[in-house]
């Protein structure tokens, strides 16, 4: 038997650790998972009966039950042919060469299926909050992230080669010739991106990333496409500069994105499109075309058609679920409860950061100033975006519907540079058990759907519900503070408002944190502490500031306090998952994040009588202390 000294972790879940089964559908199954099939069955249900009796009052709601209902007609997918895809498929095939690929650019944003071997994204400007800002980076790669393409890793050779034969069957069934040469093609120009692609480390330091370019400059720089009037035609403006997140990339575009290598480019688009379509298909075609992504996380099947359905769904219509969602399932208790302990841990860290004894004061107070300025969002939106009274659903086939929704939403996403930013968008829906912390308006969500059991519930203790989703709230707060966080100020600008002398206590604060996880071995291989460092630091404020707000409540226990916490942490995964996440997530292993937080506070030690040559226990002069 595993003691809470030694293990909290496998402690702690070691009944659910024996009985939980992982769904043959997903990668793991986990605290969070166990509420996404919940949530996943009762919205289920609620569409079907909705189904039988469209709500009049509701018109975006009535288009996502059209949709829902259309993703499950089987009949009507299995007699439907592939005339519309062929088409799209038609808009790539029918480039006779990169000359004519940059003539129609414009087009193929705005009225194709087709991929681009670039990509301009529309994002509130890092410096320059209140505006958006033409981002630049590349388009991605076909592997997980850049570990993968190293020689020696083990699964290199097994996934490339899958791609390229599932993408060759993906093709035939839509009547591409040579299938079996332009898959192989996709995968050549894919390996040409590698080098200059960023690597998960680099893209976990996104404020770090933030690299303006004049857009003369940028557009000189670049002579194998002539991007001036291409980005006009984008956003109907003339950016003064263009964000270019991946460096590399666009130093060495011209080398990757030319005459030379259109065969390669013209295969890439084609197949990606190809893999796309197989969403909105037939049965056969919509297994055919998740098989890759199950192989890579060991997933014994695919989903089923009901859950497919629903997935399907979310992907257009995922804020107008959520707010149906939140307004059936979310009260006005659970509600007030949340914001009470939101408030009591923002207070939490006024007094932490009042009586820090590594930063100035008045670093302390700006530091303040901002946490003051942070705006939280719970439960659910008090209005859908605009877009989605334009998501309108056709006559024609289910693909059609997607296209059509596509094209909606990417004349939407660069209609938005011309507009102010809305910081009162949520950019995840209320029925999806997450939360987070939004650097550049400075606010922190919790949709309604994570306010339950064992994150929340009523009827928990308050030192059970300090270490669910105190502990989260606490968590989100703190990344404010984290290594990327810090960099923004009060308003969500990059804006340097620290001492240079606390930014760089601050910075051997994060080397130590690294240095805690760096290396630790899990069942999957040693944890990569630079990856992690961001969601480390968000998890250490979180459990310390939430522990000091339990304290402070009646009947305060701590032995439930960290048996919550370590509850919420409980997960069971492949083992290929597990070693996709070691390369490219930046929260930590489920078990390091149980484990290792506790062991920095003294409430810890004592609530379990941990003594030093116990396995949890951790010499008091290594124990880390930020905020």
């Amino acid at each position: 038997m595993v003691r809470i000294q030694d293990d909290l972790f496998a402690a702690v879940n070691a009944e659910w650790l024996e009985n939980a089964k992982i769904p043959s559908d997903k990668p793991r199954i986990s605290a969070f998972d166990e509420l996404v099939l919940k949530n996943e069955k009762n919205l289920a249900a609620d569409l079907t009966e909705l189904s039988a009796n469209l709500p009049t009052d509701n018109a975006e709601l009535r288009e996502a039950i059209k949709f829902y209902n259309k993703a499950g007609d089987w009949a009507a997918r299995e007699q439907a042919d592939f005339t519309a895809v062929k088409a799209e498929l038609a808009k790539i095939q029918n480039l006779s060469s990169f000359e004519d690929f940059q003539e129609q650019l414009i087009n193929l944003v705005f009225h194709s299926q087709a991929p681009l071997p670039f990509a301009f994204g529309v994002e509130p400007d890092m410096k320059d909050a209140v505006h958006y800002a033409l981002g630049f980076s590349s388009p991605g790669l076909i592997l997980p992230d850049t570990t993968y393409y190293a020689k020696e890793h083990p699964r290199r050779s097994e996934l490339l080669d899958f791609w390229a034969k599932n993408s060759a069957e993906i093709l035939k069934a839509f009547g591409v010739e040579e299938a079996e040469q332009i898959a192989a093609d996709a995968v050549k120009f894919d390996a040409l991106l590698v080098p200059s692609a960023n690597t998960s480390e680099e893209w976990a330091k996104y404020a770090e990333l933030y690299h303006p370019v004049a857009t003369d400059a940028f557009v000189s720089h670049i002579n194998t496409i002539d991007f001036k009037g291409f980005i006009k035609g984008l956003v109907q403006a003339e950016p003064q500069k263009i964000i270019v997140y991946e460096d590399r990339f666009y130093e060495t575009f011209n080398q990757l994105v030319n005459e030379e290598n259109w065969a390669l480019i013209k295969a890439w688009m084609l197949t990606k499109a190809a893999r796309r379509a197989t969403s909105f298909l037939t049965e056969e075609l919509r297994v055919l075309g998740g098989a890759y992504s199950r192989l890579l996380s060991n997933v014994q099947e695919a989903r089923s058609q009901e859950k497919h359905q629903l997935d399907l769904t979310e992907t257009y219509f995922s804020q107008v679920i959520g707010r149906f969602y939140g307004e059936k399932y979310f009260g006005a208790a659970a509600k007030a409860d949340v914001e009470h302990m939101v408030f009591a841990m923002i207070k939490v860290y006024q007094e932490r950061l009042r009586n820090n004894d590594w930063l100035s004061q008045e670093t302390a107070e700006k530091a303040i100033e901002k946490l003051d300025a942070i705006t939280p969002f719970i439960g659910y939106p008090d209005h859908l975006p605009e877009v989605y009274r334009k998501l309108k659903v056709g006559e024609g086939t289910l693909y059609e519907d997607a296209v059509f929704f596509d094209e909606v939403l990417t004349a939407r996403l660069y209609e938005k540079f011309n507009e102010d930013v809305d910081k009162t968008t949520w950019h995840m829906p209320a029925h999806m058990v997450n939360a987070y912390y939004s650097p550049d308006s400075n606010t922190i969500v919790f949709p309604a759907a994570i306010l339950q059991a064992p994150f929340y519930d009523l009827n928990q203790s308050a030192s059970q519900n300090y270490g669910g989703i105190g502990a989260v709230i606490a968590h989100e707060i703190s990344h404010a503070f984290d290594n990327n966080g810090a960099q923004f100020d009060q308003y969500g600008n990059l804006n340097k408002w620290w001492r240079d002398e606390d930014y760089k206590a601050f910075e051997e604060k994060q080397q130590e944190m690294i240095a805690l996880f760096d290396g630790v071995e899990t069942d999957a291989g040693p944890a990569n502490g630079k990856l992690i460092v961001s969601e480390n630091i968000a998890d250490q404020g979180g459990i310390t500031a939430a522990l000091t707000a339990a304290k402070r409540e009646k009947d305060v226990d701590l032995q439930a306090f960290f048996t919550q916490w370590a509850k919420i942490w409980r997960m069971k995964a492949s083992t290929e998952f597990q070693q996709m996440l070691l390369s490219m997530d930046v929260h930590a292993p489920a078990k390091l994040r149980a484990n290792i937080p506790p062991t920095n506070l003294e409430e810890f030690y004592e609530a379990f009588d941990i003594q030093p040559n116990d396995k949890m226990y951790r010499k008091p002069s290594q124990r880390l202390k930020i905020w």
